[in-house]
């Protein structure tokens, strides 16, 4: 077998594909440098995310309960969103938990970035954790929202996890940067 390690992937030229409203697919032809292939892939190209992990001051979780249309039913999550055009992370993260929740907080902790799927998507979620939240605002739920606030304490949540009532990826890394999935808090108070 040749070895390839070394040699990158060329990419050769871009197709622009449909507008899928949070997405909008692109179609790159690359070539193979295993074996000099052509392969036509496809990229969904959406702006970055973040998700926020929100702590009161009584160190309850602020979870959002919304409908998910990909899988037909209700999720227990932390509030999340898409950074919206020149926004910077942290500015997003503050105004989704704002809109989302009502939740606001002085104090933020950048807990990352990760490839939300590099396979085939080009952007990246970011991770927060805002310390201390308060219910200060009303909620500004955009027009396809329906979402139910809930704040649990890590125990509950813990137990939320291990029975499977919540299973987005996304809220599970965020809460691994701040708790011990199977035990308790990871990062000190």
């Amino acid at each position: 077998m040749e070895n390839t390690q070394g040699k990158s992937w060329q990419h050769l030229r871009s197709e622009a594909g449909p507008d899928l409203i949070i997405f909008r697919a692109r179609f790159d032809w690359l070539q193979n440098p295993r074996n000099d292939s052509q392969m036509r892939a496809v990229v969904l190209e959406s702006a970055d995310w973040v998700n926020i992990v929100a702590l009161t001051p009584e160190q309850k979780i602020v979870l959002v309960n919304q409908y998910r249309f990909g899988i037909r039913q209700a999720t227990l999550e932390i509030p999340a969103g898409l950074v919206e055009a020149g926004e910077p992370p942290l500015q997003a993260a503050q105004r989704e938990l704002r809109e989302e929740t009502g939740y606001t907080s002085e104090e933020w902790v950048e807990l990352g970035w990760v490839q939300a799927n590099p396979a085939f998507m080009s952007n990246r979620c970011f991770l927060w954790l805002a310390k201390n939240v308060v219910q200060s605002h009303a909620t500004q739920l955009d027009v396809g929202e329906d979402v139910r606030i809930e704040t649990l304490p890590w125990d509950d949540l813990r137990q939320a996890i291990q029975d499977g009532r919540t299973r987005n990826p996304f809220t599970l890394l965020s809460l691994s940067q701040v708790f011990d999935l199977r035990g308790g808090l990871v990062r000190p108070r």
